[in-house]
């Protein structure tokens, strides 16, 4: 007998790599002290919001007005609204209006309002390896049946894979770019293939395929480089994003969702999701958080920050011998394991004391995830640490 449901206990024993990392660091520290723990596990951002951020909170917080902290419509206040799609306006050429745009609790929010909308009961949804640990859950959350999709040496679509899987049951394919946990970054011909197959495929089985963008690394961008905008690639596409990386607030739940203003049933979309948005609990995204963020789209954490420990910790694994792709944005790095067993290789680097997760929990073993989304000391210390494991195993 449980008192759990046969999937809860399923999905308990699954459990989430990430998590289960994290609570290990936090035993490991209570054991060997905060600064003897080199913990690389869990992607929660150690850059301080920028200074506008605590500006516009205080100024907003000490407002006496009291339906600042009232219910609002659903799909959130007009300003807010507003604000975001005249900041989405300057990365495509399609005309986003407030219209379009939804305010979520989190990209987290943002995706379970998104699929909930589109997938009927055992629609499919195409993911790529490696991807976000929680993707087969949200999915499964709406009896959406999740199809995965190998990749190719460069962390990319496997394009080959992509073209059988698709067939009449397929509604959705949830991208994430820059990638957790890679790094990579999809440029403009990899977004194009991906709207080209779509369209063929659209075609040959008369159906409706959504691309659904997971985005909240959009700006956390290296090397110059851009994100492109999905909007610019198939019409039938949902941005999918919140500000918990790029304004270093993960702990306030706020987000929004995008719909495609070329889209001829983007209206019915949104009007879908504000509903779904209320029904699935979440009812509207924090006042507070909608006002402040009206206030600060053009504002990030430093960037640069993350980019240069991004260089350090690239350099250094590369010199002690291990196999890794340069990552073009977010603030994740995925080496090779020196040895198959990925979940057997972070052990030893635990012993080290230093924590990372194994590859598998992102449907990509062989590999591990290293969050560089610490500080400088906890990188620099953590390297003598990756180089006596990677030379144990080399004796």
């Amino acid at each position: 007998m449980t008192s759990i449901s046969n999937k809860t206990e399923k999905f308990l024993e699954e459990g989430s790599w990430i998590r289960k990392m994290f609570e290990q660091g936090i035993a490991l520290k209570k054991e060997f002290g905060e600064n003897n723990i080199y913990d690389l596990s869990l992607g929660n951002p150690i850059l301080s919001p920028p200074k506008e951020f605590f500006l516009n909170l205080s100024k907003i917080a000490n407002e006496k007005n009291p339906s600042n902290h009232r219910y609002m419509p659903n799909a959130g206040l007009d300003e807010t609204k507003a604000a975001i799609a005249s900041n989405l306006n300057k990365s495509t050429t399609t005309n986003i209006n407030k219209e379009n745009i939804v305010i979520t609790c989190g990209t987290g929010g943002a995706l379970n309002v998104a699929l909930k909308t589109l997938i009927d009961p055992n629609d499919q949804v195409i993911i790529f390896s490696p991807y976000f640990v929680e993707y087969k859950y949200y999915i499964d959350n709406h009896s959406g049946k999740t199809i995965i999709i190998g990749h190719d040496e460069n962390y990319l679509p496997n394009f080959q894979q992509l073209d059988s899987a698709i067939n009449k049951k397929t509604k959705v394919i949830l991208i994430n770019s820059p990638n957790n946990p890679t790094g990579v970054l999809y440029k403009k011909e990899t977004l194009t293939k991906i709207g080209n197959l779509i369209r063929q495929k659209q075609k040959q089985f008369n159906s409706e395929i959504f691309i659904l963008s997971d985005e909240p690394y959009r700006k956390i961008v290296f090397d110059n480089l851009e994100t492109p905008n999905i909007f610019e690639f198939h019409d039938q596409s949902i941005i999918a994003t919140s500000h918990s990386k790029d304004l270093g607030i993960p702990g306030e739940r706020i987000g929004f969702i995008a719909t495609n203003p070329l889209y001829s049933q983007s209206n019915k979309l949104i009007n879908g999701m504000t509903f779904w948005n209320r029904a699935l609990g979440f009812v509207n995204a924090p006042a507070l958080m909608q006002r402040v963020i009206a206030m600060i789209q053009d504002s990030a954490v430093d960037i640069k920050s993350y980019e240069q420990k991004r260089d350090f910790l690239y350099s250094s694994l590369k010199k002690i011998g291990y196999s890794v792709i340069k990552p073009e944005g977010a603030f994740y790095m995925f080496p090779k394991s020196p040895i198959p067993d990925d979940v057997k290789y972070s052990e030893m680097l635990q012993k080290n004391k230093v924590l990372v997760v194994p590859g598998v929990g992102f449907g990509a073993p062989g590999h591990f995830r290293i969050a560089y989304c610490t500080t400088d000391e906890i990188i620099e210390k953590s390297i003598e640490a990756f180089k006596k494991t990677f030379d144990n195993i080399k004796r």
